[in-house]
C-alpha cells in the first residue's frame, strides 16, 4: 500500500490540470438507495465526492457512509493483486500471484471437487454486494450446483417471504396518498435516510404517524403522533392485539374481506386470544395505547406500512410476526388500495421499479433439476419452496458434516463470517474446507481463511446496470481505473466461465452481454443507458391502477390475500402454522439470563462491519458500545465509558457502557461488527426462525455486569 500512497501523492495535480466531475453510484449500503455520486477527478485521482443533485433518489444528499467513498476507495488495506495462502488458515499470510495462475488454480480446484464429489459439493456465496447476483446465480447453476446463497439469508428475504405467503408478491407503500403511516421498526435517520423527509412532507398535509420501536429514536421523537414500545420480538402479539380491537369494534372492511381475503374466520378465532390486556402482558405496551393505535387506524385511513425487514425478521418468530402485522392491511381493506400497500412486481435485484425485465428467466432458467434440496432446504422447507437457494445459516453445519452431502469447497464474493450468529462455528467450518476462495476489496477476517484471495473493485472503478423505483434505468461507467490489479466481480466470473468452458455463451461473453439479454425487451439499449450521465426515465410507462391485482386475482392458491396460508396448510409435513400465530422469543432460563439482548441495532456511520476499519466512520464511534437503561446502569454502578461484560450461554464479550434514557430497563442494545467485541460470537447459531431460517439477532437473552478490563 506504500506504493499506492506514493502514486496518489505523486499525482496530486497542478493548477493547470482540469478537474472533471464524473457520475456514478454509491453501493456501500442498501440497493434501495444506491445514491448518485458526483465524483471530482483530476489526473485519474478522486479528490472528493458529493451527491448528484439531479439523481432521482438522493437529489444531492449523501449519508455519512456515502460521503466517505473516497476513503473507501483509497483505504490502505485495499488488496491490489491476487493472493495465495502460505500460512495456516486465519493467520493472514499470503503471497502475490498472477491473475492467470489464480484463475487456473481456482477453476481447477472447483472442477476437481465437482468431479470427485458432485457439483453440489461446491457452494457459491454472495456477501452484501448485489449488483452481480443475477450473473452469479446463473454461473452457479450452469456449473451444476444448487448451493448458491447470499447474505439475504438473514437480510430482507424474511419480509419478502411473508408477502409471498400472503399475496404471492412483494409490495410498495403508497405513502403519498396515505392518511396514516404505520412505521414498524422505522428509523430512517439511521437507515434509508431519505425516508424521514418524505414522511415529514406528508405530515404537513395531515398524515398521521405511528412508530413501533422498543427504543426512543429520532423517528419516534420527530415523526410519531403515537409511539408504541413493544419488548423485542413481541411485534406479532402487538399486531394481533390491535387486530382484536379493530374486529371487536367493527372497524374492519367486511365487504373487502368477503371478496378478497381468505381465512378470515380462522384468523378471527385465533385473534380472540389477544385482547389488549393480554397484549399488554405479552408486549409491555399499555392496553390503552393498543386501543389508541386501533382507533387511529380506523379514523385516519387509508393506511400504509413500512415494515422494516431487519428488526422484524431477526427473531425466532420473525416471519410470523411479519404476517401478523400485514394482516392489519387485509382486515381494514388497505391492500391494493390507494394510500395503502400496492402489489409490486420485481424489476431487477428484487426492486420494484415500475417495469419488467428478463431477470428471472436469465437467473433461474438453468437451475439444476432432479436432485436433493440445497443447503438448509430440508431444515427450512418454506424457505426453499419460495427461494430455491441455500439457506446460508445452515452452511457451516453442512461443511462440518462428515456425510456424503458435505460441502467441500466454497467460492465467495465478499463473504463476511461476522454476519452469522455463533460465528465461531463458521470459523471452524472455514478451517475444515478442502478449498476456499474469497473475492474482496480488503483482507478481511474472513479472507484470511481463504486459500486464494482475489481483489475486487468499488462502484467507482466499474460499470454496472441499475434500476430505480419510478421507472428509471442506468448503466454506470467507471470514474477511475481500478487500483492495482483489481477486477470487478462480474469480470472475475467471466474469466472463470471461459477457463472452465462452461456451457453458456452469455457468461463467457461477459456482464454487458448478460445485461443486454436481460433488458432486451426494454425500449432502451445498454449503450443508451451508458451514454447518459444520470438514470434514464423509461418512456410510456403506465402507473399502476390500485385494485387491478385484486380484481384479476392474486398469485396465491386462493387468488386472494391469505390470512390462512393454503401453501403452508397443504404441507403438514413442514410442521408450520398456516395462520400468523405468535410464539414468544426463546428464553433459555429467565433467572440466569434476565436481560433481552438486541444484537444489530443500527448506527448512522456503519453498516454491519463494512466501515469499522474506515477512519472517518470509526471516529464517530471508536469503541464498541452497549446501550443500557439509566435504571440498569444505576443498579450496576455503571457510568458512561465503564467496562460492561455481556454474557450468554455461548460466551461473553466486554465493551463500553452507554447508559441512555432511550432504552427500557431490562434491555441491552449492541452495535455489531466490531471484531474486538463481536456480539454475534455469543449468539446461539441454532436459534433460527423455522419459517425463514433467520437468526434471532434481536431477541436473545443475556446477563450483564460491570467489569474492570476490556480484553475479550
Amino acid at each position: 500500500m506504500k506504493e499506492l500512497d506514493q502514486r496518489i501523492r505523486a499525482k496530486i495535480p497542478g493548477e493547470d490540470t482540469e478537474i472533471e466531475i464524473r457520475r456514478t453510484l454509491c453501493d456501500i449500503c442498501t440497493p434501495q438507495m444506491h445514491c448518485g455520486l458526483d465524483v471530482y477527478v483530476k489526473d485519474g485521482i478522486v479528490l472528493k465526492v458529493e451527491g448528484s443533485p439531479e439523481h432521482p433518489v438522493n437529489r444531492g444528499f449523501l449519508c455519512t457512509k456515502g460521503a466517505a467513498n473516497r476513503q473507501y476507495l483509497y483505504r490502505k488495506d485495499r488488496i491490489l493483486t491476487p493472493l495465495r495462502r502460505v500460512g495456516p488458515r486465519g493467520t493472514g499470510n499470503f503471497e502475490p500471484i498472477s491473475w492467470d495462475e489464480a484463475i487456473r488454480t481456482v477453476c481447477s480446484r472447483l472442477n476437481s471437487a465437482k468431479e470427485q464429489f458432485g457439483a453440489d459439493s461446491v457452494a457459491f456465496f454472495s456477501g452484501y454486494g448485489k449488483w452481480y447476483r443475477p450473473m452469479y446465480r446463473r454461473f452457479a447453476h450452469v456449473f451444476g450446483s444448487r448451493n448458491y446463497g447470499t447474505e439475504s439469508s438473514c437480510c430482507f428475504t424474511s419480509g419478502l417471504m411473508a408477502w409471498q405467503v400472503a399475496t404471492g408478491m412483494h409490495v410498495n407503500a403508497d405513502m403519498a396518498h396515505s392518511g396514516l403511516f404505520l412505521g414498524w421498526g422505522t428509523n430512517g435517520y439511521y437507515s434509508r435516510y431519505r425516508l424521514p423527509d418524505a414522511i415529514e412532507q406528508q405530515r404537513k398535509r395531515g398524515m398521521k404517524v405511528i412508530i413501533v420501536d422498543p427504543r426512543i429514536t429520532p423517528a419516534s421523537l420527530r415523526l410519531a403522533d403515537l409511539h408504541l414500545r413493544p419488548r423485542p420480538g413481541t411485534d406479532g402479539a402487538l399486531a394481533l392485539s390491535i387486530a382484536y380491537v379493530l374486529i371487536h369494534s367493527g372497524w374492519v372492511d367486511h365487504e373487502y374481506i368477503r371478496r378478497y381475503v381468505h381465512g378470515y374466520g380462522a384468523y378471527c378465532s385465533y385473534v380472540d386470544r389477544f385482547s389488549p390486556e393480554i397484549g399488554e402482558k405479552l408486549t409491555g405496551v399499555p392496553a390503552a395505547r393498543i386501543r389508541e393505535a386501533a382507533r387511529m387506524i380506523h379514523e385516519s385511513g387509508p393506511m400504509s406500512i413500512c415494515e422494516s425487514s431487519a428488526p422484524i425478521g431477526h427473531h425466532r418468530n420473525g416471519l410470523q410476526n411479519y404476517r401478523a402485522i400485514m394482516s392489519l392491511l387485509a382486515i381494514t381493506g388497505n391492500y391494493d388500495r390507494a394510500g395503502g400497500q400496492l402489489p409490486a412486481s420485481h424489476t431487477y435485484m428484487e426492486l420494484s421499479c415500475g417495469f419488467e425485465t428478463g431477470e428471472d428467466e436469465f437467473m433461474n432458467g438453468r437451475f439444476p433439476g432432479g436432485r436433493k434440496a440445497a443447503v438448509g432446504g430440508d431444515r427450512f422447507p418454506l424457505w426453499y419452496e419460495l427461494r430455491r437457494e441455500m439457506q446460508s445459516n445452515d452452511l457451516a453445519n453442512r461443511i462440518l458434516d462428515q456425510g456424503n452431502d458435505r460441502i467441500r469447497a466454497v467460492f465467495a464474493l465478499g463473504m463476511n463470517l461476522r454476519m452469522f450468529a455463533g460465528d465461531g462455528r463458521m470459523i471452524r467450518a472455514l478451517k475444515e474446507l478442502d478449498f476456499f476462495v474469497d473475492v474482496d476489496l480488503f483482507l478481511t477476517d474472513t479472507a484470511k481463511y481463504a486459500d486464494i484471495v482475489l481483489p475486487a473493485c468499488t462502484s467507482l472503478e466499474r460499470g454496472e446496470f441499475k434500476c430505480y423505483p419510478g421507472g428509471y434505468a442506468w448503466y454506470t461507467k467507471p470514474v477511475v481505473s481500478p487500483l492495482g490489479q483489481a477486477k470487478s466481480d462480474a469480470d472475475i466470473l467471466t474469466l472463470m466461465a471461459r477457463e472452465m468452458n462452461l456451457d453458456d455463451d452469455l457468461l463467457k461473453q461477459g456482464y454487458r452481454e448478460c445485461i443486454r439479454h436481460i433488458i432486451r425487451d426494454l425500449p432502451v439499449t445498454v449503450e443508451e443507458l451508458e451514454a447518459s450521465p444520470l438514470p434514464v426515465a423509461l418512456p410510456d410507462l403506465s402507473p399502476y391502477r390500485p385494485g387491478t391485482m385484486l380484481e384479476r386475482g392474486l398469485p396465491t392458491l386462493s387468488g386472494k390475500f391469505e390470512l390462512d396460508s393454503l401453501l403452508i396448510s397443504r404441507h403438514p409435513e413442514w410442521g408450520l402454522d398456516s395462520l400468523p400465530t405468535y410464539t414468544a422469543p426463546l428464553s433459555p432460563d429467565p433467572a440466569a439470563w434476565p436481560m433481552i439482548l438486541c444484537a444489530g441495532a443500527r448506527i448512522p456511520n456503519a453498516l454491519h462491519s463494512r466501515l469499522h476499519d474506515q477512519p472517518w466512520e470509526r471516529s464517530l464511534r471508536p469503541r464498541p458500545q452497549a446501550e443500557i437503561s439509566l435504571e440498569d446502569a444505576r443498579a450496576l454502578g455503571v457510568e458512561a465509558g465503564d467496562c460492561l461484560e455481556i454474557s450468554t450461554p455461548f460466551g461473553s464479550i466486554r465493551l463500553e457502557a452507554a447508559p441512555t434514557q432511550t432504552v427500557r430497563q431490562g434491555e441491552v442494545y449492541v452495535f455489531h461488527g466490531y471484531r474486538e467485541a463481536d456480539v454475534n460470537r455469543i449468539l446461539d447459531p441454532d436459534n433460527l426462525d423455522p419459517y425463514s431460517g433467520f437468526p434471532a439477532f434481536r431477541s436473545a437473552y443475556c446477563r450483564i455486569r460491570r467489569c474492570e478490563a476490556y480484553e475479550n
